[in-house]
């Protein structure tokens, strides 16, 4: 069954999300079985979805360059991640407590 697409977004075929990189994130989290968010705090999760460190935004070069990856637990990706993409700060702290983000006045 075809999943609905917004009218304003191509679907995820579309946007590169096809059988080739199924195949290519099924062996990324082999790979990298690990959330690596939640293991910078300490904690031990299941990786379940391969996340592009730095936004593709259609830059197929960048899509595909597996250096970008990183292995995210669902929670992690579809809260702390996405969050901070819309904003564009880093959100939460290191295990120190200091904020990941740069500009954030406690650093």
């Amino acid at each position: 069954m075809a999943r609905k697409t917004s009218p304003l977004r191509d679907s995820a075929t579309q946007r590169g999300y096809g059988h080739a990189w199924r195949k290519a994130r099924a062996a990324y989290l082999r790979a990298h079985p690990l959330c690596v968010e939640c293991h910078r705090f300490g904690r031990t999760t299941a990786a379940a979805v391969v996340d592009h460190r730095v936004p593709h935004q259609g830059n197929r070069v960048l899509f595909w360059d597996s250096c970008n990856w990183q292995a995210l637990c669902k929670h992690c990706h579809d809260s702390h991640k996405q969050r901070a993409e819309k904003s564009g700060a880093q959100l939460g702290c290191d295990l120190n407590g200091l904020p990941l983000d740069a500009r954030h006045h406690w650093r």
